[in-house]
């Protein structure tokens, strides 16, 4: 049976724990930047034009307030609308700029990543947890997989990314609890897991061996493996993947002859972080 796959554009809505108005009981809390901030992330990353009400119900916002920063975005050239359409300007990069640029952790996984991806020929990925996504920080592209050309600072579902679920795999159980209440589990293909008993099963199993292999659950042809990055202390900071196109590479060879590699270079990763 072919799934109601999510419309062009989709994105599910932010994460409720990241609403800006939960913070407005403090008297230095700047409740219109905040606000701001949450409507510029409420575009994603599928480079769609969004309308005012589409933007409101991923910000959960009232489309009045999205209107005002949309307004506002537009004076100060971060974003432009073309008819009921809204879109980012490439003014937007210079707020993330900093911090690729002064983050050693970033710059210091790129070269393992090019060497790994060197030697599987294969892409990797570096990315972190933020929210109910996967915020990605470094790559190394051998071939494009995704139809969605995926730079620094993209996002992902976390429910269904190699990445995404060696990472919730870790979460502990009130903060895993807490994901799924607010998730919006929406299948992006006809294999992709979207109930909470099946995904649950998934990250205990992922737990245990300490990897995860997500077989075209985003899209279709496209399956990776991921390995947490962790710290001196065991904790978990990250995780890098290998993607590969699942019609030339077999679910297998993800295991034999990519996880070795990808676990060393995580552990080589891992010894960039102090905490």
């Amino acid at each position: 049976m072919t799934p109601n796959l999510p419309p062009p554009g989709y994105a599910a809505p932010l994460a409720a724990e990241d609403h800006p108005d939960q913070l407005r009981g403090d008297p230095d809390y700047m409740l219109t930047l905040a606000r701001g901030l949450h409507v510029i992330r409420a575009f994603g990353t599928r480079r769609h034009p969004q309308t005012a009400a589409e933007l409101s119900r991923r910000a959960a916002l009232p489309r009045a307030v999205v209107q005002r920063c949309l307004h506002t975005l537009i004076l100060l050239g971060i974003a432009e609308q073309h008819g009921r359409l809204y879109v980012l300007t490439p003014r937007i990069l210079g707020l993330g700029y900093a911090y690729f640029s002064s983050t050693p952790f970033v710059s210091l996984a790129q070269p393992v990543l090019e060497e790994l991806s060197a030697t599987v020929n294969e892409t990797c990925a570096l990315a972190i947890m933020e929210g109910h996504e996967m915020l990605y920080l470094a790559r190394s592209e051998v071939n494009r997989l995704l139809a969605t050309s995926m730079g620094l600072g993209s996002r992902l579902p976390a429910y269904c990314t190699s990445i995404g679920r060696v990472l919730l795999a870790q979460l502990p159980e009130p903060a895993l609890a807490r994901y799924f209440a607010t998730v919006d589990l929406q299948p992006y293909t006809e294999f992709t897991l979207i109930t909470e008993a099946k995904l649950r099963a998934e990250l205990v199993r992922i737990r245990e061996q300490g990897y995860a292999v997500v077989d075209q659950e985003l899209e279709l042809n496209v399956r990776a493996i991921s390995v947490p990055v962790r710290s001196a202390s065991g904790k978990s900071c990250g995780a890098v993947n290998v993607s590969v196109k699942a019609a030339r590479v077999p679910l297998n060879r993800l295991t034999d002859e990519f996880l070795p590699p990808l676990r060393q270079a995580v552990e080589r990763i891992g010894e960039f972080l102090v905490a």
